[in-house]
């Protein structure tokens, strides 16, 4: 916490600018050398603004540039501007503003150095730290990694402190009181003798003073709302009354309706079509051919949809294997060949010599399939073109990217495009693509001065996902005396970062892809003779980041070998991972996650039994128990107990519920889903196909939070990679049979 430094004009600039009868105040990091562009244009005395905080006399308004795809992170960066501002968010008005360069990410790509995360060295942090600079450069204002709270905590804070102490400051030069004895009270300075001035009577004032940054942040202990239970999120109301807005609820008069038919092999040409039927169609208005589709314009998006169906089209071949056999065959060769062999981050002891000379080796593959994001809102996205503006209104992770590529598509100044961002109806890393508002740009440019609104149906969002990579892994390992000795993993699978990050820039990725192996090189285990190589394959289906990234897929070949190893020692699963544990926060949520459950062993008597799943993923410890029974008719998941530490907790409630929905985010993929690929195609192309975890299926919850970790993290997505192994685990406990091919239900029947 502690207090930010006096202004320096190239060092830590904390600014307020004047607005129409009010007052915006912000924080602004910007150290040398990375560069700043807002610098090169300051005259004397002036101060680069990033705003977080606008004041007027119509009330206050609160920037949150963190996308919410339902995971409450408006509310949660509410909070934290409202902790030190000294209001009640829920009285003023929340935004996530026009996206900008300022509001870069510098948390995200601290997950991408080759450091583990329970690495707490100087080596390690310093890294850490340096990545705010390409962060930076690039205006990586994204939202993704459970970076949000870790981006967002004292940045936001000291914005709120700011705004709160020029405001007092204002009151003071007004009214001749010392700033000293003034004190502050939901949205009102008070006077010594009691008299409140409201902010908004104070915002014009503020606006003519210089900024107070010598500030002082508060205490948690201090906070009037986070931490506590029970926080209401700032969007609960409109939420559960239906008068929230997503993305796909936005109208304007005159707007016309569109959907597209494109190459349900990512990346193929159209060779050609005919739209004679759908020409003729009722509201059909349009028919556009497209980058890689055909666009249909209707007066409304249900006889769009008609139209496009009605499509007859040619299409042309990808560069990609056309079927899943080709492509996981592709994976093992590249195995089996080591090639693409990627920096091994992990190689403690001897693996290679133990292996050759041990007297028993286990060995086990896996393999894990392409899967979908599948939000319930599919991409959507309205345009306004007209010759010297662009207005996109949706709901993005990117929205700076966004941005960019429209205005190259439309060949405007990028300061000419105006990207409103909504709220989403889910993502998983879904919108952190952009090929749909491609699309509607294309569109809407064919159409000028006329509102679009693109809409994907279902099977076009399904078939037109950028999935998570299938991946196949090959195990080695030896135990000694009881005890795990010796774990070798070596995974191949195409690279995610590369796929992902060459689409939204144009360019190669350089260097290694952390995606590859995190989830297994970097966990907490102190196994003698410890190796995890990554082989990164062709880039074969388009891939792109998937609830929890790398650690989804990792984390169950990972956990669950390292199982089959303890298995093979004839130790406890749990007691053998806590003597194992090498990072003291990890241990102890594995030790609570057993205290959570009772742990006293696998079994639970006859056709039951349970097993654990750790992982270390975005530098949070998480640890389940599932608890199995095998009927007549299947396996039934009766309980699940999670501990997990992130650190300090700022909405428990919300809390919990991330981590109920990636347990059952985690256990659903696993027991059921997968892309599979047919003439370059998936074939799953609707939630009958594609089907998660049902109502009746959720088993009992219970999780339990600790906050013994040093940093704050984010918990969106650690719940979810140990969930797969833990019920792999506990199917075997309860079975005996070792499954190590996920979806689970293509070996065993679920109840």
């Amino acid at each position: 916490m502690g207090r930010a430094r006096t202004i320096a004009r190239r060092s830590f600039l904390i600014g307020s600018a004047a607005i129409v009868g009010g007052v915006a105040f912000g924080v602004f990091v910007a150290k040398r050398p990375i560069p700043n562009p807002l610098l090169e244009t300051l005259g004397e005395g002036e101060a680069a603004i990033t705003p977080y905080v606008k004041i007027d006399a119509s009330g206050i308004t609160l920037i949150t540039p963190r996308a919410d795809m339902g995971q409450g992170s408006y509310s949660v960066q509410a909070y934290l501007i409202a902790e030190e501002l000294d209001i009640d968010p829920t009285t003023a008005t929340l935004t996530p503003g026009q996206p900008g360069p300022a509001y870069f990410n510098r948390a995200v790509l601290g997950e991408v150095v080759p450091f583990a995360a329970h690495n707490r060295s100087a080596m390690a942090e310093g890294l850490r730290n340096a990545m705010a600079v390409p962060a930076k450069f690039l205006a990586f204002q994204m939202t993704g990694g459970s970076s949000t709270v870790p981006d967002s905590y004292t940045r936001l804070r000291m914005a709120g402190a700011t705004a709160r102490e020029t405001l007092k400051d204002a009151a003071a030069r007004q009214t001749g009181h010392a700033r000293a004895t003034l004190r502050t009270e939901d949205g009102h300075v008070i006077l010594p003798d009691g008299t409140r001035i409201a902010y908004t009577a104070l915002a014009r004032h503020a606006a003519e003073i210089a900024p107070v940054t010598d500030v002082t942040l508060r205490d948690p202990s201090e906070w009037r709302y986070l931490g506590r239970e029970g926080l209401m999120r700032t969007d609960m109301r409109a939420k559960v009354t239906g008068e929230e807005r997503f993305g796909i609820d936005i109208t304007f008069p005159g707007m016309k309706f569109a959907t597209v038919r494109a190459n349900p092999g990512l990346g193929g040409e159209v060779i050609r079509y005919d739209a004679s039927a759908a020409e003729t169609m009722r509201g059909v208005e349009r028919i556009i051919p497209i980058s890689h589709g055909i666009a249909v314009v209707a007066d409304n998006t249900w006889r769009a949809f008609r139209a496009a169906d009605a499509l007859e089209i040619t299409w042309g071949a990808p560069d990609y294997p056309a079927t899943s056999e080709a492509m996981f065959d592709t994976l093992e060769q590249t195995l089996s060949a080591r090639r693409g062999r990627e920096p091994r981050l992990r190689n403690d002891g001897d693996a290679a010599q133990v292996l050759e000379n041990a007297p028993r080796v286990i060995e086990a593959r896996y393999r894990v399939p392409y899967l979908a994001h599948a939000p319930l809102e599919p991409m959507n996205a309205v345009v306004h073109a007209s010759p010297a503006r662009l207005d996109i209104w949706t709901g993005t992770q990117i929205p700076l990217f966004i941005r960019d590529r429209a205005a190259r598509i439309a060949g405007i100044d990028k300061g000419d495009v105006h990207v409103h961002v909504y709220p989403m109806g889910g993502s998983f890393g879904h919108r952190l693509e952009m090929t749909h508002v491609e699309q509607a740009v294309e569109i809407a440019r064919a159409l000028p001065d006329t509102p679009i609104k693109m809409t994907w149906s279902r099977e076009e969002d399904m078939t037109h996902d950028y999935p998570r990579p299938a991946a196949v892994a090959h195990a080695r390992g030896t135990v000694t005396e009881g005890r795990v000795e010796c774990l070798d993993l070596s995974v191949a699978q195409s690279g995610m970062l590369s796929s992902w990050f060459g689409r939204l820039m144009g360019l190669p990725v350089p260097g290694y892809d952390p995606t590859l192996t995190a989830g297994a090189w970097d966990q907490p285990f102190a196994i003698p003779h410890y190796r995890v190589t990554g082989y990164r394959a062709q880039e074969m289906v388009p891939i792109s980041s998937w609830r929890a990234v790398g650690a989804t897929s990792n984390g169950f070949f990972h956990d669950c070998f390292l199982d089959e190893l303890i298995h093979a020692a004839g130790a406890d699963p749990l007691a053998e991972r806590i003597r194992l544990c090498s990072d003291p926060t990890s241990r102890r949520v594995l030790e609570t996650v057993g205290e959570l459950a009772g742990w006293t062993g696998p079994d639970l008597g006859p056709q039951r039994g349970r097993g654990v799943g750790f992982t270390q993923s975005f530098g949070v410890p998480c640890a389940h128990v599932v608890e199995v029974t095998q009927t007549d008719r299947g396996i039934r998941i009766d309980k699940v107990f999670t501990a997990i530490d992130s650190g300090r907790v700022l909405d428990p409630t919300n809390y919990r519920a991330q981590g109920m929905g990636g347990v059952i985010w985690g256990l659903g993929h696993a027991m059921n889903c997968a892309l599979t690929y047919e003439n370059h195609a998936p074939q799953q192309t609707n939630f009958d196909s594609y089907a998660g975890m049902r109502m009746y299926q959720v088993p009992q919850i219970e999780i339990r939070i600790l906050e013994d970790g040093q940093r704050i993290r984010g918990v969106g997505e650690p719940p979810v990679p140990p969930a797969a192994p833990a019920l792999a685990n506990a199917i075997f406990a309860a079975t005996g049979q070792r499954i190590r091919t996920l979806p689970l239900r293509n070996e065993i029947a679920f109840l």
